[in-house]
């Protein structure tokens, strides 16, 4: 009971659920100890997650050499990272969507940013659909709202909405990935707006890291004709939503 009109605190997540939680962290530290031992002997100090462009770029120096002779270790490690990040919201994957361009080039780079970032997602929607729901309410309460009449809303054509929130910023890729499940967004819907809607912002990003020197800042990336472009094709990809509210 509280005591003098307070309201006692108290942990938002179950044993169980810290325990799942838990072992999520556990199986991703393994699969990065695993590639760390079948690496070379080495000064690996440089391994850190970039928070600046010049941390990137003193990251893409080092692991350029490394790409060539060990190919699958720096494939596996880079997506274990970039999962890891993007199942527990951790800032900086657009760092790690240039340095994919950086070390893989266009093509390959855009499938890596594409696949990883789908995983990502898709692993963040399955960690908020066992614990997320007291996080949820408690980070975004107001946005929750919103976004929970509007999925109520579009229901029938819900595809077509989750691919313009995926291709346009109007909210948060990180909210999205936590609060569909809570906001009942099928899986197999949100997968789809996932691996389609993400397409533009990888190829903006990855072309990007080709020419990684001469971005000043992660600004650059997002200019009037990129930001332009990508609610472009956002409100073709709600078209169909629109014009079904408009026959019926």
């Amino acid at each position: 009971m509280a005591k003098n009109g307070e309201a006692r605190w108290s942990f938002p997540l179950s044993f169980w659920e810290v325990a799942a939680a838990s072992t999520v962290v556990v199986g991703f530290v393994l699969g990065l100890l695993g590639v760390y031992l079948t690496m070379p002997a080495s000064d690996y100090s440089f391994l850190k997650l970039p928070r600046t462009l010049q941390d990137l770029q003193i990251l893409r120096d080092h692991l350029e050499g490394y790409t060539s002779d060990y190919t699958l270790q720096v494939l596996v490690g880079y997506s274990m990272v970039y999962i890891f990040m993007q199942t527990f919201m951790i800032p900086g994957t657009v760092f790690m969507s240039l340095l994919a361009g950086a070390l893989f080039g266009m093509l390959k780079g855009m499938a890596l940013v594409v696949f990883t970032a789908t995983a990502g997602a898709s692993s963040c929607y399955f960690l908020s659909k066992m614990i997320g729901r007291p996080i949820v309410f408690s980070l975004w309460p107001d946005k929750l709202k919103f976004f929970q009449a509007q999925v109520a809303k579009r229901r029938e054509r819900l595809l077509n909405y989750m691919l313009f929130l995926r291709v346009t910023p109007t909210l948060p890729n990180t909210f999205i990935n936590f609060a569909s499940p809570i906001v009942d967004v099928p899986y197999h819907t949100f997968f789809l707006a996932t691996v389609v809607g993400l397409i533009p912002a990888a190829y903006v990003t990855v072309r990007a890291g080709l020419a990684l020197g001469e971005l000043q800042s992660i600004g650059d990336l997002y200019d009037f004709h990129s930001i332009a472009t990508l609610f472009f094709i956002g409100i073709i990809s709600v078209t169909p939503t629109l014009m079904g509210k408009t026959g019926s």
